[in-house]
């Protein structure tokens, strides 16, 4: 049996068909998410064609629709060049990396809050943060190169996540499969990681490679291109449906590891699995946009709040409602300061701690 799917056994707190189930209600279906994640997708969309349109020089939205349409071969007519290579090879490719990074950060969260049983669980539990912010610094101030040409950026970055997760899973040991061991060797390795960063910055940064340094700490969209596009859209799409097949998994694991158990999942093996699957998808986005923080802190708590614990319907809600924030929050970042760019993570920073309170508020008000 695959630990990660598991059997379709519904949690102990799902009634039975026909047994003990109230009446559906309106309510009852807003809660389910029969209306939330439609209306989320539709909202979705139209917030990737309105962003697109937003920056220093506002296009119309027949004018994104056009280029658009004449990159996927239709019959319209094109635009002329520049207008043409704004959307196309620009802010497209922008919009959609920021909903791709922040379904995924979004899911991870809500991932890890289960498996860890942790309110403040985030993607960066397992230091992939930390080392990929070690591989980018040491690509960007000391200048890495494999044979004769650069190390990328984006490869450092992801290589020291790589890194970093392997290095959790070596100090974790035979006991990787549980929540505090793994989180602890998690907090252990990122402080291993930010030292060994910040002595590259200290001991070998100039001042414009420490700028830059503290541009792609804070998180930022600004190299966004289509070959990054396509690999968070294949990374982030198989994490999203592997998380998804475990989210009778993830359910049961809220009462506790002898409940998981007894419905027939192998808590050890499928925390690793999932852990090692968020672990992965954080490190390729992270790769491509920097440490945006509070995207998978936030977000899985006010959708929870909102739809309830059920995975099967959280995970994905937590997805759009992740991309739809990102996309808005990078928008913002590009064009409040125009001509200079805010790095988007500091938005996220300054707009996620209220909301994070909230949250936190509106809780405990209904315990």
């Amino acid at each position: 049996m695959n630990p990660s799917v598991g059997p379709s056994v519904a949690p102990a707190s799902v009634p039975a068909v026909g047994v003990g189930r109230k009446p559906f209600t309106p309510a009852g279906a807003w809660r389910s998410g029969r209306y939330v994640l439609p209306s989320a997708v539709l909202l979705l969309l139209l917030s990737i064609a309105a962003a697109v349109t937003v920056g220093s020089a506002d296009l119309p939205v027949d004018s994104v629709l056009r280029a658009v349409g004449t990159h996927l071969g239709l019959p319209v007519r094109p635009l002329p060049p520049l207008p043409d290579s704004i959307v196309w090879d620009l802010r497209l490719p922008r919009v959609l990396l920021a909903a791709l990074v922040g379904a995924g950060l979004a899911v991870c969260g809500a991932v890890l809050q289960a498996l860890t049983r942790n309110p403040l669980a985030d993607p960066f539990l397992l230091g992939v943060s930390s080392g990929a912010s070690t591989g980018a610094v040491a690509v960007l101030v000391l200048g890495l190169q494999i044979g004769s040409g650069p190390l990328d950026l984006t490869t450092g970055a992801f290589a020291g996540s790589v890194a970093a997760f392997g290095a959790v899973l070596l100090l974790a040991g035979r006991r990787a499969g549980e929540p505090t061991r793994i989180v602890l060797a998690g907090v252990a390795v990122s402080q291993l990681f930010s030292a060994v960063t910040s002595l590259i910055v200290i001991s070998d940064a100039h001042t414009q490679d420490t700028r830059s340094v503290t541009f792609w700490l804070l998180g930022s969209l600004t190299a966004a291109s289509w070959p990054a596009v396509a690999l968070s859209a294949v990374v982030a799409g198989v994490g999203l449906l592997v998380c998804w097949a475990g989210a009778a998994a993830l359910d049961a694991f809220a009462f506790g590891t002898d409940t998981a158990r007894s419905l027939g999942f192998s808590p050890g093996r499928t925390r690793l699995l999932l852990f090692g699957v968020t672990a992965l998808v954080a490190a390729t986005l992270v790769a491509a946009s920097g440490a945006i923080g509070f995207v998978g802190l936030t977000v899985p708590h006010a959708v929870r709040f909102v739809l309830g614990a059920r995975h099967r319907v959280l995970l994905p809600t937590c997805a759009v409602t992740g991309a739809i924030f990102l996309i808005w929050a990078d928008t913002v970042a590009r064009t409040v300061f125009s001509p200079q760019e805010l790095p988007v993570g500091v938005l996220t920073a300054l707009l996620g701690v209220p909301v994070f309170a909230l949250v936190l508020r509106r809780r405990s008000g209904t315990r």
